[in-house]
């Protein structure tokens, strides 16, 4: 299966269990990679014939951006599920980051990451 990764997604959004994550904001980054068979796009030269990158960008920001969520697991699976039925892909691979998260311990990042399939 050939693959087209796109990474570091990045917008503000209000997600997170705590008033001030919902309230204030902060960045989520989001790595995507699709699934696919590149055959026929590679035939045809035409866009319309892969996941358009520009547009699941796009979509992934829309999730970023949207309606808050409490966990950052229920983003990733709602973004992986969207672009499953918006594109011709087979399978996605979603991680989503919150380097900004409130831990009390020094930290590099946090993140989760889910694999769908099309049913």
């Amino acid at each position: 299966m050939d693959r087209i990764t796109l990474s570091g997604v990045t917008a503000v959004g209000h997600h997170g269990v705590f008033d001030f994550e919902r309230r204030d904001g902060q960045p989520f980054v989001v790595d995507a990679v699709l699934h696919l068979d590149f055959s026929q796009a590679a035939t045809s030269d035409d866009v319309r014939d892969t996941a358009h990158y520009g547009e699941v960008a796009e979509c992934i920001r829309g999730w970023i951006t949207g309606t808050p969520l409490n966990l950052i697991e229920a983003l990733a699976v709602r973004i992986a599920d969207d672009l499953l039925l918006r594109f011709p892909v087979a399978a996605v691979d979603i991680t989503v980051h919150k380097p900004k998260a409130p831990i009390e311990v020094e930290f590099g990042d946090v993140s989760v990451s889910v694999h769908r399939d099309r049913p």
